[in-house]
């Protein structure tokens, strides 16, 4: 039985997962995902590799996430996924690559600047 190993990442959340043939269990940092990701929507955005090409069911999928917060986290995951999948069958990376699972999100936040009260917020301005 073999076991994937993938990294992805998002912003400055990084996800590592350990992926192998099985019932469809998926753990995120040792807990059930419905308990680490309470919201639905960031538990589709971990399954949608796994839906897209229509193999729901058939891998048990070990999370290790880090960094970031939960959207960036969730993202994270499902580059991770999507990449360990075209590791198992190398067909499903047209689909996945076209969906766009397969590309880095270069956004990243932008740093504050001296003189400014944020990035691009200057500092409030008193004429008298």
């Amino acid at each position: 039985m073999e076991i994937i190993n993938t990294i992805g990442r998002r912003k400055t959340s990084v996800a590592r997962i350990y992926m192998q043939p099985g019932k469809g269990e998926i753990s995120v940092n040792d807990r059930a995902i419905e308990t680490y990701f309470p919201f639905e929507l960031h538990q589709i955005i971990v399954k949608q590799p796994l839906a897209l090409v229509g193999v729901e069911g058939s891998y048990d999928i070990k999370i290790n996430l880090d960094g970031g917060g939960i959207t960036g986290q969730a993202e994270a995951a499902r580059m991770a996924i999507s990449r360990a999948l075209c590791e198992f069958d190398a067909e499903h990376r047209s689909a996945l690559k076209k969906e766009g699972f397969l590309t880095r999100d270069p956004r990243m936040v932008e740093r504050k600047k001296p003189g400014r009260r944020k990035a691009r917020r200057r500092f409030q301005f008193s004429k008298r």
